[in-house]
This record gives C-alpha cells, sequence and structure tokens, in this order.
C-alpha cells in the first residue's frame, strides 16, 4: 500500500502496533504526529474473529476479540481525540459489521464487539462534537476478504440469493463510503452508522 501511495505521487509510511495495547496505541499516535505534525482522519479498521459456538468458546478466546475490535477503538479513539481536541478538528470512522445489526452463528465475540463499536461510535459522537470531530462507521455486509473467504466457500451460493444487489461486496466499495466519511462533503453527518451490503439487511 504504502508504494502505490507512493507511486502516486503521495506520501505514507506503514508503522506496526497492537491496538489492544494501550500504549501501542499511544505511540502510533505520536510517531504520526510527530512525523506529520497533526492527526485529522482516524480509521479504526483492524479487526479478527474467531467462530465458535458460544458454549465452546473459552474466554481467552472472547476477550482476544473484544480486545481488538471494542477496546481496540477505545484506545485509539482515546489516543487520537487528544490531539483533535486540541487541532478542534478530526475525523474519525470506525468499522463496524451488519453481524452487529443481525447476528450469525459462531460469532457471538464478533458480534459483540462490533455492536460495541457502533455504540461507542454514538456516544462519542456527541462527546466530541464540541471540538468538531465528526463520529461515524460503517457496516460491511458480506464482502470479498480473506477473513470471508471460509465462510464464501461454505455458504457463497445461498448468501448471494438474499443480496439483492446479486453480488458480493468489494473492499473498494467500503474504502469509497470511508473516503466520503473522511471528506469535506461528509461535514454535517456524525454518529451514523452507513450499511455497506447490496441491500442485505433489508431482507432479513
Amino acid at each position: 500500500v504504502v508504494k502505490e501511495i507512493a507511486a502516486r505521487g503521495g506520501e505514507a509510511f506503514a508503522f506496526r502496533a497492537d491496538v489492544s495495547d494501550p500504549k501501542d496505541a499511544e505511540s502510533l499516535v505520536e510517531e504520526v504526529v510527530h512525523r506529520w505534525g497533526r492527526l485529522d482522519i482516524l480509521v479504526n479498521n483492524a479487526g479478527i474473529t474467531k467462530e465458535y459456538p458460544l458454549v465452546g468458546m473459552e474466554k481467552e478466546e472472547w476477550d482476544s476479540v473484544l480486545a481488538v475490535n471494542l477496546s481496540g477503538v477505545f484506545h485509539m479513539c482515546r489516543a487520537a481525540g487528544k490531539h483533535m481536541f486540541m487541532q478542534k478538528r478530526g475525523k474519525i470512522i470506525n468499522l463496524s459489521s451488519m453481524t452487529a445489526r443481525m447476528g450469525a452463528r459462531g460469532q457471538a465475540g464478533y458480534a459483540a464487539s462490533k455492536g460495541g463499536v457502533e455504540a461507542l461510535t454514538r456516544a462519542l459522537a456527541v462527546e466530541f462534537s464540541h471540538k468538531g470531530i465528526q463520529v461515524n462507521a460503517v457496516a460491511p455486509g458480506v464482502i470479498e476478504t480473506d477473513m470471508t473467504e471460509g465462510l464464501l466457500r461454505r455458504a457463497g451460493p445461498r448468501l448471494l440469493e438474499q443480496i439483492p444487489l446479486k453480488r458480493f461486496g468489494r473492499p473498494e466499495d467500503v474504502a469509497g463510503v470511508v473516503v466520503f466519511l473522511a471528506s469535506s462533503a461528509a461535514d454535517y453527518i456524525t454518529g451514523q452508522v452507513i450499511g455497506i451490503d447490496g441491500g442485505f439487511g433489508l431482507c432479513q
């Protein structure tokens, strides 16, 4: 990604961090501000899933999903918010999932974490508004990624029948909405969760 951005004349740098670790989150934000002088946009895109029925799930597995998917968003929003407050502006876009609203077998931890992300998004939209910061989320449906490869292999045809647009989403479908929310065109939008699911949620 860094090479692609550089090839198009942009400036980019890759950082390694564990968002479930509050110290890593703080260090990541500090490094960004040190390098570029400010932080205007935060996209919380880190996420994991572990597919287990609830009665067979160990507490460690539950904790690990929430640590990245929900606590990671908290850590990054807190670290970034300190700088955005001083700037009196900023955009935060959190990645949720349609699973937060619909549920899915074997996805109790993932669904709970993403439901928490949506609630946190709305809470922070109110809390950060007086500093000129917009906080929104996107909730992708079935998107063709490495994370959904197993799901599509098992249930792809059945899922496709339930999607009005008759195709699975692509990463660029999600990226387009994130770019919109990060732009000035979305300056009057906050506290919203935008579904990107080809109409899948309408048919459930």
